[in-house]
């Protein structure tokens, strides 16, 4: 094993939030404990939250950022700072945002001559719609801010092959690349008690469909219940339930009322996370429409709880589950995902065979087998820093180049 490593993780988005983002530093910040390692996490003020691990460093935090999440916009200050830093040693700096904790990961590392590590957690150029501004003025700003702040790094995480691509397609980026998924303690998925949720919830014998996830347009939610709709007129027995909440949750209750299957669409909002394994464990299939993942880590979760994949054949999601072997993947319409809904809940056996594939995968998704991988990163991050390499970017791709004539200056306040 590696030495002993300091390490420090600068997010934006840590625990109370919920996210993708901060499960994944969790996660990770578990695993590498129990792993041996040192890690520090500077994060957003939490408020009246208390944080019930050691070693968690809290910027102060106003408003909160346009977009889904509602996080809080973190003032990257923190007064006596590097009188902090010196004594931690550090041997590693993590950033997981590339704006605000994630430059003052980059201005820190640059300061106390150390490795920056960069997770590339987000399609961010997705989310521009959340300013509104013009578009493309948005998009060619993200694409060129990222390109500047992956320059300053050493090594670039992404949490799936497919981001890997966007990397190396977009931004020219191939080098001192690694994807390494969020890991999954599976322990909890695969210890709870199926029966339990089901009783208390009054799932009797239907089949029972789940999906997770932010309540957003990017999130397909209206392509998955046009296509359990098309399920529900053909079986009486199926029922719905969606986790999680969002600015689309009232407009999906009306869509699902417009379809006549709100009696069986079951919106349980934000659950805690402890509960999570619980229900997936309780349901029969796990059903997904997001075009929009990097990882599909519920997806990997769902896994854990032994449940087969139904889901649209997208990024994300087809860097963890192979067509035929734990789930089926269909393209990205209502008819589709509804045929192939119908064929596993029909057939007993191609569920048992999608189950112990998606058992067999997750497996391979552990939490420490997955912060391994990382400390090799890690590693490999130390010793280029030593020989001064520093992450390269085509700035010769397309998308850094827009001109004056492109006009995006004159639509910037359309």
């Amino acid at each position: 094993m590696s030495k002993r490593l300091h390490i420090a993780h600068f997010t934006n988005t840590y625990h109370p939030v919920v996210s993708g983002v901060v499960r994944s530093v969790s996660t990770f910040r578990q695993a590498l404990t129990e792993l041996g390692h040192n890690v520090f996490v500077f994060a957003q003020e939490a408020g009246d939250y208390d944080d019930h691990d050691p070693f968690i460093f809290r910027f102060p935090a106003k408003l909160d950022l346009p977009g889904p999440t509602k996080f809080p916009l973190t003032i990257p200050v923190y007064p006596g700072l590097d009188d902090l830093l010196g004594p931690l040693k550090l041997d590693v700096v993590h950033s997981h945002h590339p704006f605000l904790l994630g430059q003052v990961a980059a201005s820190k590392a640059a300061d106390f001559n150390l490795p920056l590590v960069f997770t590339f957690h987000t399609r961010y150029r997705e989310y521009s719609h959340y300013l509104p501004l013009d578009q493309k003025f948005v998009k060619n700003a993200i694409d060129r801010w990222l390109g500047d702040y992956m320059q300053k790094c050493q090594h670039i995480i992404v949490p799936s092959a497919s981001m890997k691509g966007l990397l190396a397609d977009q931004y020219g980026v191939t080098d001192r690349v690694s994807a390494i998924a969020t890991g999954i303690d599976l322990t909890p998925f695969q210890s709870a008690n199926r029966q339990t949720i089901r009783q208390e919830r009054g799932w009797n014998q239907d089949k029972v469909l789940i999906s997770i996830g932010r309540l957003a347009k990017e999130k397909n939610w209206e392509t998955l219940l046009a296509a359990v709709a098309l399920v529900m007129d053909t079986r009486d027995d199926v029922r719905l339930i969606l986790i999680g909440d969002g600015d689309q949750r009232k407009d999906l209750e009306h869509y699902a009322r417009q379809l006549g299957i709100a009696e069986r669409v079951e919106f349980t909002g934000k659950i805690p996370f402890a509960d999570v394994p619980g229900f997936l464990k309780a349901a029969d299939l796990f059903c997904f429409a997001s075009v929009t993942e990097t990882q599909g880590l519920v997806t990997m979760e769902a896994m854990a709880a032994d449940l087969p994949v139904v889901a649209v054949d997208a990024t994300g999601t087809r860097d963890e589950v192979e067509h035929g072997q734990e789930g089926l993947l269909t393209s990205n319409d209502k008819d589709s995902l509804a045929q192939a809904l119908e064929q596993v809940l029909g057939d007993d056996a191609l569920c048992q065979h999608l189950k112990a594939g998606a058992r067999k995968k997750a497996e391979s998704l552990d939490s420490l087998l997955q912060a391994k991988k990382l400390v090799t990163a890690y590693d490999q991050a130390i010793d280029d820093k030593r020989a001064d390499f520093f992450i390269n970017v085509d700035k010769r791709k397309k998308i850094f180049k827009f001109t004056i004539e492109d006009g995006w200056w004159r639509k910037l306040f359309d």
